[in-house]
């Protein structure tokens, strides 16, 4: 049987009961709202759980989400480079709200983190204003800084990757436990 790449926010809904969803979001970013009964296993943890996915596969289809369906794209890529058959879910959490269906949000969970997209932003934005700031007001080579970022920016958007949000994935706040079934 051939896996599709993806699957719509509608099939995903009348479907949710014979999938297992991997959220591959950060911790932070899943605690702040996930699709019914998924699992978190970030991205950059996904190597280390593969035995468990090909597990999990075996058992029931593998729903990959994330927060608009690049992260997603890219684990179910790495999972079907592992022999593990997986779909992505087509915009992720936010098609999955705007089709007007609820996101599971634990109690207790705490204040939301920003989705990772948004970090990046604020991260490189602040970066860049610093970078100007410092190159008017303490010396021009500081505007390096920014020219920097803008290369970087664009790296990420042809390769499809994201330094920034990797090292962001890596802080604290990201890293928090969301008191998962595994």
């Amino acid at each position: 049987m051939t896996v599709p790449r993806a699957i719509g926010v509608s099939e995903a809904r009348q479907r949710l009961d014979e999938l297992t969803v991997v959220d591959v979001r950060t911790p932070g970013e899943f605690a702040g709202g996930h699709l019914p009964d998924a699992l978190n296993v970030p991205l950059d943890r996904l190597a280390p759980r593969l035995p468990e996915l090909r597990e999990a596969a075996g058992r029931a289809p593998l729903l990959v989400v994330c927060a608009s369906g690049g992260r997603s794209g890219e684990a179910v890529g790495e999972l079907a480079a592992h022999g593990v058959p997986a779909s992505g879910l087509t915009g992720g959490t936010r098609a999955w709200t705007a089709a007007g269906h609820p996101l599971h949000r634990p109690a207790g969970a705490g204040r939301a983190v920003w989705a990772m997209e948004r970090q990046v932003r604020l991260a490189a934005g602040g970066t860049v204003v610093s970078g100007v700031l410092l190159g008017l007001l303490a010396h021009p080579a500081f505007v390096l800084l920014s020219g920097a970022i803008g290369a970087g920016l664009a790296f990420s958007a042809v390769t499809g990757t994201c330094g920034m949000a990797a090292l962001l994935a890596r802080l604290p706040h990201n890293r928090r436990d969301a008191r998962l079934r595994t």
